[in-house]
């Protein structure tokens, strides 16, 4: 393989009246003209593999790209759904304490209709007992009134 340094230190023999061997100097430049070529061809085919390289290093930028756009989307769609579910869970909890205190207001409310019938009862209690007791005494006075009645006789 030459070099530069080969091309810049290459002499040809001189030829008295002619100047350089130009069989020499056609050898050297056919020799010259293959490493060249063979230059020209790996060149040829670094450039292309750079090209490749190039293409799949922008390829790998794209799917590197939709990745973070991706796992950004799934972040956000994950906070959002957090987000609604605690929602969700906050509006769960006020339904519940404000049904709650319907149902606690509820047994409140019967609590003291209860208490109400119970005293009204008890009310009703009282006077049947003091008509009884009344009744009762009645009786008694009547039959004391037959039992003087006999022994008047």
């Amino acid at each position: 393989m030459l070099t530069s340094l080969d091309i810049e230190n290459k002499k040809f023999s001189k030829k008295i009246m002619n100047g350089y061997d130009s069989e020499e100097v056609d050898d050297f430049l056919d020799e010259l003209g293959v490493e060249f070529a063979k230059k020209q061809k790996e060149l040829t085919e670094a450039f292309k593999e750079i090209e490749d390289l190039k293409a799949s290093l922008e390829h790998y930028k794209n799917i590197e790209e939709t990745l973070q756009n991706t796992l950004l989307m799934a972040q956000s769609t994950a906070e959002e759904v957090k987000n609604v579910a605690k929602q969700k869970a906050d509006q769960i909890i006020e339904d519940a304490r404000a049904s709650s205190a319907k149902e606690v207001a509820s047994l409140d409310n019967q609590i003291i209709l209860k208490k109400k019938e119970l005293e009204d009862v008890t009310k009703q209690f009282d006077i049947y007992k003091a008509k009884m007791e009344s009744l009762l005494i009645s009786q008694l006075e009547l039959i004391k009134e037959i039992n003087k009645n006999e022994d008047a006789i």
